[in-house]
């Protein structure tokens, strides 16, 4: 008997052990993410609740800190060392905690994961220029892979704002001026480093990180130009232009996090917008991720918008509009004393905290296994990435001008090469890159002097710096210009690097020539800065052929250079590979597939052009003048841009006939299909873009002269034809009417195929009928 009963007693025991591991429920990955994430709020204290509310940096994990903490941001170091503090950060938060919460450690994604080693990829605007998602959506994925290796699990990227002014130093952050195309770029984007959104609905898969989408909303329109400026548009406006690129990360892209904007719009901060946090971005979009504050923002509507009496006052009307996490750990700790007070409701509180960790859940936070330092140093920047960049490098770069054929370079006649101008042996990354040593990539001269081989000589000399005024150097540009069979002039601008609104070291940035681009640096004059211009005007007077290569983060007023300069590259910000992409597209190994995504403006008076204007936007007299025969819009100008929304050229030429469309009349239920052909007439292989634009011919309001609803960037080779196909759906055609309504409206339509917006090729009008 007695010994029955110590039986009994061991297999109670066993049994006890094995249900032991999930004594705790919320802790059991076998049940659904909505139990774990209420069986676990209703074990915590309001200490706990509002610890979740918060951020800190991840060198920061340790003692004081029982309660446990939302988020911890990743330091801008070298990838291993974050590891290193990864595991120990987050082993704190695990063993040492009551409850075991893990954080989620943030960190900066932009155009790579923000540590010391890692791929530098092409800046965002670059990314936009290639009109490849599925390239973005790759590329995007490798970013995942470098940053989760280093124990990263939400990135703080991408942008989905919307470029209207070059003024403004972020533009460079931007994709482009159109929601479509922002919206089709960014989120492949968030699914290259999410995952598929079928999957992400459950859970975030391994090598995969949550994404944030940055800013909400319509920050990228500041009055003047100037950074954090009001915003000055209406709803309308609002909908139609700035929002429907979020609105497609949130319901087709699944994105996790949602970023408020600094700025604020008709008098109320989106820190503090209901409108913008609850009623659009939950109650219309049924978002279900969290909202993660802007650095500083919440203090803002204190200290900057004057919304606010003080940081309690701020931090009460942030929680209230909606906002679950902000990204300090001070300004939601003083809420308890407001729930303590009745004065805010404790289930406001828990509605943020479940969001919170919701996402932590479903990220898998809770039995992820801490990083392993050899994988982070076998992932961080190898060979296959910096393919990888270069590939995206050289389908970023765009051929704005070549007159006479000049490019690409023959190498067989050529002797000498002249690689003149600032940024012609300097990486230039943009913002939100951990430097600007050329020992982490390849410039311009370099990836020349790769590719001219022993029989062409190349000679180099800087000439001026970017924004400096000194000439000292022109002697020596010229004499090399002089020796050489042809000019390289590479001009451009220099950004900030690892610093942002509150955060970062300006001290890092220290360089010869000032910060001219990124967060923060705006200007007032689109114009080539410094004496770039007079030094091109200097060696132009040589009459040797020059080639313009632009390495930059904004679209510049660039009238002079294409009225005299025979041959133009727009590289943008081009990654670490960007001088071996540029150079391969300079001696014809790359054919450029590039196509602007912002119009350039003939002046920072033309600010704002871009492609969708309403048909008032570009004058009423059409009788545009000169200089030398005033007219009217503009006195001594015409309205239209320098360059227009989807334009590039290439080495081969491309040819769009045979447009048909399935149903000429089409009700609610239907879909009409847009078909084209698309040859390659020309003697080299090359990618095309083909892009479809539709205009609404009479609407209830004022709606764009033209809109882009669909492109595709297809290879092929000397002689190919290829049928492209464009689906539309009535919603796709709809507008917002005077009642603020989402309609399609009757009537008809005009279809547009073309290789840019001012440049179609064939039309066909469909009509819509309820």
């Amino acid at each position: 008997m007695r010994i029955n009963l110590v039986r009994v007693v061991l297999i109670l025991f066993v049994l006890g052990c094995s249900r032991g591991a999930y004594a705790q429920k919320y802790k059991d990955p076998k049940i659904s993410t909505e139990e774990r994430v209420d069986d676990l709020l209703s074990r915590m204290t309001l200490d706990e609740k509002l610890s979740q509310m918060g951020m800190i940096k991840l060198d920061q994990a340790g003692k004081g800190m029982e309660v446990g903490v939302g988020a911890c941001e990743s330091p801008f170091i070298g990838a291993e060392e974050v590891v290193r503090l990864s595991i120990k950060a987050k082993r704190f938060f695990r063993d040492s905690t009551r409850l075991g919460i893990p954080p989620i450690q943030i960190a900066e994604c932009l155009h790579g994961f923000l540590s010391h080693g890692s791929t530098v990829f092409p800046q965002a605007i670059a990314q936009g220029s290639t009109w490849n998602p599925s390239l973005i959506k790759e590329m995007a994925s490798v970013i995942a892979l470098e940053a989760s290796s280093a124990g990263v699990d939400q990135a703080l990227s991408p942008l989905f704002d919307i470029i209207r002014d070059p003024r403004y130093g972020r533009v460079e952050e931007c994709y482009g001026e159109d929601a479509y195309l922002v919206g089709e770029i960014g989120s492949a984007f968030v699914c290259g480093m999410q995952g598929d959104p079928d999957q992400t609905k459950e859970r975030i898969a391994d090598n995969k990180l949550m994404c944030t989408a940055k800013h909400f909303a319509a920050y990228s329109v500041p009055v003047a130009g100037i950074n954090l400026g009001p915003t000055s548009i209406g709803e309308r406006e609002l909908r139609t232009s700035h929002l429907p690129a979020f609105q497609k990360a949130v319901q087709d892209a699944n994105i996790y996090s949602v970023m408020p904007s600094y700025n604020e719009m008709d008098g109320i901060a989106a820190h503090e917008s209901k409108f913008l946090l609850k009623q659009v971005l939950r109650d219309e979009w049924g978002f279900q991720g969290y909202v993660f504050s802007d650095y500083g923002a919440i203090d803002m509507l204190h200290s900057f918008h004057k919304t606010a009496t003080d940081r309690k006052d701020a931090a009460m009307k942030a929680v209230i509009a909606g906002v679950d996490l902000d990204n300090t750990r001070i300004s939601y700790l003083s809420l308890k004393e407001r729930v303590q007070s009745g004065e805010l409701p404790e289930a406001v509180i828990d509605t943020c905290v479940k969001r919170i960790l919701r996402v932590k859940f479903k990220a898998g936070l809770f039995e992820k296994s801490y990083p392993d330092p050899k994988v982070t140093k076998q992932v961080i920047g190898n060979k296959e990435h910096k393919e990888l960049t270069q590939r995206v490098a050289e389908e970023s770069v765009i051929l704005l001008k070549n007159e006479a054929s000049l490019l690409p370079l023959d190498r067989k006649s050529l002797k000498s090469i002249a690689v003149l101008g600032p940024n012609a042996d300097q990486v230039q990354y943009g913002d939100y890159s951990y430097t600007k040593d050329n020992a982490s990539g390849v410039t311009v001269l370099q990836g020349i002097k790769e590719l001219a081989g022993k029989d062409i000589s190349v000679k180099y000399a800087k000439g001026c710096s970017i924004s400096g005024m000194s000439k000292d150097g022109f002697a020596e540009a010229v004499d090399a210009a002089k020796a050489s069979d042809v000019v390289i002039f590479v001009m451009g601008e220099t950004s900030s690097i690892l610093s942002g609104i509150g955060w970062g070291d300006e001290s890092t940035n220290k360089t010869e020539d000032p910060n001219t681009c990124g967060e923060g640096f705006d200007v007032t004059n689109i114009d080539p800065y410094g004496v770039q211009r007079e030094l091109l005007q200097e060696i132009y007077r040589l009459g040797k052929p020059i080639v313009l290569v632009m390495v930059h983060g904004r679209p510049w007023s660039i009238t002079w250079e294409k009225d005299n300069i025979p041959a133009i590259l727009e590289a943008w910000y081009p990654g670490e590979k960007g001088g071996t992409a540029i150079a391969r597209i300079l001696f014809g190994e790359v054919n450029p597939s590039g196509r602007l995504s912002v119009s350039v403006p003939q002046s920072v008076g033309h600010i704002p052009v871009f492609y969708n204007h309403k048909p008032s936007g570009r004058g009423f007299y059409h009788s545009p003048g000169t200089t030398d025969r005033p007219g009217r819009d503009y006195v001594f100008a015409s309205t239209d841009p320098l360059f227009s929304f989807g334009f590039g050229l290439s080495y081969t030429t491309f040819e769009y006939s045979d447009m048909k469309v399935s149903k000429n009349n089409f009700g609610a239920a239907d879909i009409v299909s847009v078909s084209l052909n698309v040859t390659n007439t020309g003697k080299r292989e090359g990618k095309e873009v083909a892009q479809l634009y539709f205009r609404d011919i009479v609407s209830s309001v004022s709606v764009p002269v033209k809109q882009l609803i669909g492109f595709e960037k297809v290879l092929l080779a000397p002689g190919e034809t290829k049928r492209i196909t464009f689906k539309i759906s009535p919603k796709d055609l709809a507008l917002w009417n005077e009642d603020m309504q989402f309609v399609t409206e009757p009537g008809l339509f005009e279809i547009m195929a073309g290789r840019s917006a001012d440049d179609i090729l064939l039309r066909e009008n469909i009509e819509y009928v309820e």
